[in-house]
């Protein structure tokens, strides 16, 4: 991949994006993982106002610690940048409370993420900013690995067209922490730090293939013939998300 067309490719299409939607910069969600932080460096790139928000739940002290160094990276070589942190953590333990301790774990974690998309969105009204969103192609296109609603709702998506092994690479390009390149990926959802392959059941190099196969699975590994499984297993379920909201046609003779 040539890292630096790329790179100046998708500042261009949001820049361009931003001014045709009229609006003043961009507000992003900081994790201490490799997606945001790489969106949130093509966004400083722009020039415009970029909001970097962490939102913290309950988070773990390598996410947070990894966010706040990407975050001062930032703001060390941009001066277009602005940091914010919104706790979220009581908020979150007062809406669990309101369950009676009678809640679906993944309804629960899912909510996390709602509750970011919410905050996102008031400092994007706010600040007449839009909400860049962070999935990789593999999460959005692929096995629908996001929280609808949550952070699957934003604006636009700058890296949704970019395996994970092509955002590794941007990353490397334009010079982001080894230590945020290197994490594994989690969705930060979860009080045990469950990471993506806790989750999926595979590595997003294995998935990449998945995406990418078109041979005949009798030749396959054991191990290949899983992760096939596991993806189309993903990408079915999660249809719902990566398809547009189904609209019910009423028939024009219905309305005469």
């Amino acid at each position: 991949m040539k890292s630096s067309l790329v790179t100046e490719h998708i500042i261009k299409w949001i820049l361009s994006y931003s001014k045709q939607s009229n609006t003043d910069g961009f507000v992003i969600g900081i994790s201490g993982g490799i997606d945001s932080a790489v969106t949130s460096t093509l966004a400083a790139k722009t020039g415009l106002k970029t909001i970097c928000l962490e939102m913290p739940i309950h988070q773990e002290k390598k996410q947070v610690k990894r966010a706040k160094n990407h975050i001062k990276w930032l703001k060390k070589n941009f001066n277009n940048v602005i940091s914010m942190e919104f706790e979220l953590t009581e908020v979150f333990k007062k809406f669990k409370s309101k369950l009676n301790d009678d809640y679906h774990e993944l309804a629960l974690a899912n909510t996390r993420s709602r509750l970011r998309m919410t905050t996102l969105y008031y400092f994007a009204q706010h600040y007449n900013l839009l909400v860049l969103g962070t999935g990789n192609k593999v999460e959005d296109f692929g096995i629908g690995f996001f929280t609808k609603y949550g952070d699957g709702g934003v604006d636009l998506s700058p890296i949704a067209d970019l395996l994970k092994s092509e955002v590794k690479e941007l990353a490397k390009h334009m010079q982001i922490h080894k230590n945020i390149i290197d994490a594994p990926p989690t969705d930060g959802l979860w009080d045990n730090n469950r990471t993506d392959e806790d989750q999926i059941g595979a590595s997003y190099n294995e998935l990449e293939w998945a995406m990418n196969f078109k041979g005949n699975s009798k030749s396959l590994t054991k191990r290949q013939k899983k992760v096939l499984e596991i993806f189309k297993t993903f990408n079915t379920k999660n249809q719902h998300k990566m398809n547009p909201i189904p609209v019910c046609a009423i028939p024009k003779k219905f309305k005469n």
